[in-house]
């Protein structure tokens, strides 16, 4: 392991300036994922910056929107009262999630900026574009099943991990960021890049820039909202395709509103707008999901081993809006 010097903030303008006095520094929330790629010596920073004194408080305001602080634990925020009864997806994303002990020390911000569990990026014998720009990627003929089928490019096909930020995503969360040049706010789904061809640049965050806080804003009907996991096991599995959903249905039997992201299809939690626009005004039947998840994954490409999510995908889109509406899933 490179050696590293340690220091521990206890607020955003104190990190920021700790991180920017060395060239490779690095935020330490929880550890689950930052310890485990400095062991494999994929990440090397020359310092850790310690920013689990940062808020931990979440704030659940009278307009029904929620501010959730960056060092927030993970269990924490699955187990708060008005998350479960106003956004019970995000609840319930969380927990499909890792296993208790590691929910117990991630953090809200270390989540959202994981790392992918591609396995030719932890393989230090592989070709990998995202741990070695120009490398080339050996999952592209190797074993994909669980790389990308939405977004991807020849560079990379690698899937983002988390299914925190698939609810995240479907309940349009804005992040509060804090940096060298001010503060600023981004939603979550414009933080993470698409591969295209520098797979290595996985964000628009700036140079030591710090998430600070996440906002949930109001949506009375996320009540009526669920999380979808299909994974190869019951548990501590990482999924082969997730959705997180929402539905609002008139009392005629139509579509008001909705809101549905994918997990485990894209290098980035996957925001279904083209289904979402399909589905506004249309009725609440499991054969409208299906025309809506057609739409979706219209532009979908599988590799050698996991062309099935394809049509993975659409089963699940459908029977978690079937779920919500009512019906049999």
């Amino acid at each position: 392991m490179t050696p590293f010097t340690y220091a521990r903030a206890q607020d955003a303008q104190t990190a920021i300036q700790l991180a920017g006095a060395a060239p490779a520094a690095r935020y330490l929330g929880g550890g689950t994922n930052l310890v485990d790629l400095m062991r494999e010596t994929i990440e090397t920073p020359d310092a850790l910056v310690d920013v689990t004194g940062l808020s931990q408080a979440i704030e659940a305001r009278d307009d029904g929107s929620i501010l959730i602080g960056a060092a927030v634990k993970n269990t924490a925020l699955a187990a708060h009262r008005a998350v479960r009864q106003h956004f019970p997806l995000l609840s319930r994303a969380i927990l499909a999630g890792a296993s208790g002990q590691i929910r117990n020390m991630a953090t809200v911000g270390g989540n959202i900026l994981q790392r992918t569990r591609c396995l030719y990026f932890y393989d230090d014998a592989a070709r990998c574009n995202k741990r070695s720009p120009g490398a080339g990627c050996d999952a592209r003929e190797g074993f994909n099943r669980m790389n990308a089928i939405l977004g991807a490019s020849d560079a990379c096909s690698a899937t983002h991990p988390s299914d925190m930020c698939v609810a995240l995503a479907a309940l349009d969360a804005t992040l509060h960021l804090a940096g060298a040049e001010g503060t600023r706010r981004i939603k979550l789904v414009e933080l993470h890049r698409l591969p295209d061809d520098q797979p290595d640049i996985e964000t628009i965050l700036r140079p030591h820039e710090l998430i600070t806080a996440v906002e949930l804003p109001a949506l009375p009907f996320a009540a009526r909202s669920t999380y979808r996991k299909v994974r190869d096991r019951a548990s501590y599995a990482f999924a082969l395709v997730s959705a997180a959903a929402a539905l609002d249905v008139a009392a005629d039997g139509t579509i008001r509103d909705v809101r549905l992201a994918l997990g485990g299809v894209a290098p980035k939690p996957w925001r279904a707008f083209k289904a979402e626009a399909m589905l506004r005004g249309a009725p609440a039947t499991a054969a409208a999901f299906r025309t809506a998840a057609e739409a979706e994954l219209a532009e979908a490409v599988g590799l050698s081993g996991n062309s099935f999510k394809i049509e993975l995908a659409k089963r699940v889109i459908t029977a978690t809006l079937t779920e919500l509406a009512g019906g049999v899933a």
